[in-house]
């Protein structure tokens, strides 16, 4: 079994978080800012609003190793219906972050005319450093900005390995990669402890595949040890009989493989012409089988993508049929085309609590737009 993601020599952090907070949302505001949790309306959808982000703020400096997320929520009171959250996870140190801070929440501001909550969720390794003011003084003029903030390596492992908020696992996978920065095979005991982890807790068959993309894509580890490590999983999987990773990677990995050989080959010939064939055979080989495990590696996580998606419809479903019996048939249609996986979590936490399939019915098409409510499905 090939790994998730290709391993880039420096350890990776954007990429994950982006996607971890994108999947796993609400949880991650529960286990780092509970009070703007309980005042967010959850009954009601929140919106990424990413390219909004970039167009507003596209004049202000930046770094590479930070990720910026912004989200339309609801709250529960106030005045305000809703509220545009940024969230900023800073890796590293910054000069002038706290400027930046400022710059994005008043341009955001200025837009929208909305009040704009600022959050940052520091993940370097200074003990010291976590800045969250930024303030400005001339001649009895003065400007004043504070937001919230939370240190990752203030959290003690202990306590994250008690927690049942799936998000604990992001910042587990974050402190131990920073902690084992060249430290090959104390990475590869503390992710094989965190993967075990996934099944141990009994998390469904979703959140073990999501999770373990994120432990997979920030604990790099060098070649030798990932195929190691990839043969253990695949033999306590079997023990476990819970393929989960397996089955939803394997698949495209080795088919891009095998396509990218048989290119490579073609390739070689061709260039063997001019370069003498044999050569040209070998290196177009060579280049094939790379280019085939890039390939076959984003084939399979494409498809663990549509495996997830899949699970979550299906989940909806069972807890459907569970509780009510067999369903209408256009009910069950409409649930297979849906492919948005928040809008799956909110129907799966739907169907545990809602009265009847009738009123489940209701909910669902109002969360879909005219052309696919089961309405419109039937005409």
């Amino acid at each position: 079994m090939t790994q998730l993601k290709t391993k880039n020599p420096d350890d990776q952090y954007d990429s994950p978080w982006k996607k971890a907070i994108e999947e796993y949302f609400e949880e991650c505001i529960a286990f780092f800012f509970p009070k703007i949790h309980a005042d967010i309306n959850w009954a009601k959808e929140y919106e990424f609003l990413d390219k909004e982000l970039e167009r507003v703020v596209r004049q202000a400096s930046v770094t590479e190793q930070h990720v910026d997320k912004l989200i339309q929520v609801h709250r529960k009171s106030g005045d305000e219906t809703w509220v545009l959250l940024h969230i900023d996870v800073q890796s590293q140190h910054e000069t002038d972050f706290t400027k930046r801070m400022y710059q994005y929440n008043y341009r955001l501001f200025d837009r929208y005319n909305k009040p704009v909550v600022t959050v940052v969720i520091y993940g370097d390794k200074s003990k010291k450093w976590q800045p969250q003011e930024y303030k400005r003084k001339l001649w009895g003029t003065e400007i004043r900005f504070n937001f919230s903030s939370i240190k990752l390596m203030n959290y003690s492992i202990s306590e994250l390995e008690q927690s049942d908020n799936p998000f604990a696992i992001v910042v587990l996978a974050h402190l131990h990669t920073k902690a084992t920065k060249h430290q090959h095979q104390t990475r590869y005991d503390l992710r094989w402890r965190l993967t075990r982890m996934l099944y141990e807790r009994e998390y469904s068959r979703e959140q073990v595949i999501s999770l373990y993309i994120y432990i997979d894509w920030l604990m790099a580890l060098p070649k030798k040890l990932e195929l190691q490590f990839n043969q253990q999983l695949d033999q306590y999987e079997e023990e476990q009989k819970m393929p989960y990773i397996i089955s939803a990677v394997r698949y495209g990995i080795e088919e891009g493989i095998q396509q990218g050989v048989e290119q490579g080959i073609q390739q070689g010939i061709e260039e063997g012409i001019q370069q003498g064939v044999e050569q040209g055979i070998q290196q177009g080989v060579e280049q094939g089988i790379q280019q085939g495990v890039e390939q076959g590696i984003q084939q399979g996580i494409q498809q663990s993508e549509q495996k997830i998606l899949q699970i979550a419809r299906e989940d909806v479903i069972e807890v459907l049929m569970i509780r009510f019996g067999e369903l209408p048939k256009l009910l069950v249609k409409t649930i297979k085309r849906l492919n948005e996986l928040a809008l799956l979590k909110t129907l799966h936490r739907k169907a545990i609590t809602i009265e009847t399939v009738l009123l489940f019915e209701q909910f669902l098409a109002d969360q879909l737009p005219d052309d696919d409510s089961p309405r419109a499905v039937q005409a």
